[in-house]
């Protein structure tokens, strides 16, 4: 009897130490790359909620500026053979917004005059 005692008495003292120990922990991510930002407008969030969950933004910012065609073929590369669950809708709206802010007929603006 004294042996159960002593053993639920280490296992009560065990179970209370470990939870002490025990800490909750939180992960800081850094901000994204400054540089790598989309540009706000119609069609963004179609681009963060499908494009940003498998690759950075990175890849949509420093890209070669590209006609429709080409936007839209590299869309469509993503959805057939890398299998994005794009849907549609929102390829046409990730196309047009790419188009848009991204396309080779986009004049970027810069410091220099």
């Amino acid at each position: 009897m004294r042996i159960n005692t002593l053993l639920v008495s280490f296992l009560l003292i065990f179970a209370s130490a470990t939870a002490s120990l025990a800490q909750k922990k939180s992960i800081d991510l850094p901000n994204d790359n400054a540089m790598a930002q989309i540009k706000p407008g119609p069609g963004r969030d179609a681009v963060k909620n499908n494009c940003a969950i498998c690759h950075s933004t990175d890849y949509i910012v420093r890209q070669p500026r590209m006609d429709r065609n080409k936007w839209k073929a590299e869309v469509e590369k993503m959805r057939a053979v890398f299998g994005a669950p794009v849907s549609a809708a929102d390829a046409k709206e990730i196309v047009d917004y790419l188009v848009k802010n991204y396309g080779s007929e986009v004049k970027e603006k810069s410091g220099k005059k």
